[in-house]
């Protein structure tokens, strides 16, 4: 059964470790026989949540940029993976805009059901994505038919390019295969 996969690339840096790791999670997908998409928050306009939550009754924000189009294809899409570069051991800023201003969805009959985490960081301990992924988990736990379904991180990558060969590309092929 095909699932229709979004992948949601939170890098603002071109060419980045974190979408070469959300590339290799969507050729899994794509492999695997679904349909996916990518959307990047570069170049998007996102401003941050107002907190009036005008959302849960119109539906949509009441704030007019790029934030509305992507959380309508969240709506849609059967598995949720979100690709971020860590920060200072955290998920990305915009990210966490992103998914801030996708609170409309909360009283919505949204379709997702698998949410998945892809992290990159310049630091290599095992716990360096703990709370990126907290996070997700807390964001998903909002959505009583979701599921936080699984993660993948690279450790040791800052500059661009040094994912390359990383054990991480295969673990998130894999993982993309498993959707």
């Amino acid at each position: 059964m095909s699932r229709n996969v979004l992948v949601i690339t939170t890098s603002l840096r071109a060419n980045s470790n974190s979408d070469r790791l959300a590339e290799a999670f969507v050729n899994g997908a794509r492999d695997a026989g679904n349909n996916v998409e990518t959307v990047s928050l570069k170049g998007k306009t996102i401003a941050f949540c107002k907190g009036c939550f005008a959302c849960s009754k119109l539906g949509h924000c009441v704030i007019n940029d790029d934030a509305n189009e992507i959380t309508e294809k969240i709506l849609n899409a059967d598995v949720v993976a979100w690709a971020t570069p860590i920060y200072y051991y955290e998920m990305s800023g915009q990210m966490k805009t992103m998914i801030d201003r996708a609170n409309s969805l909360y009283p919505r009959d949204y379709k997702f059901r698998d949410v998945y985490l892809l992290s990159v960081a310049a630091e290599d301990e095992t716990y360096v994505d703990e709370k990126a992924a907290g996070g997700v988990h807390g964001w998903v736990d909002c959505f009583e038919k979701a599921e936080f379904k699984g993660k993948v991180f690279a450790g040791g990558v800052n500059d661009q390019g040094d994912i390359e060969g990383h054990k991480a590309l295969k673990e998130a092929y894999e993982l993309g295969k498993q959707v």
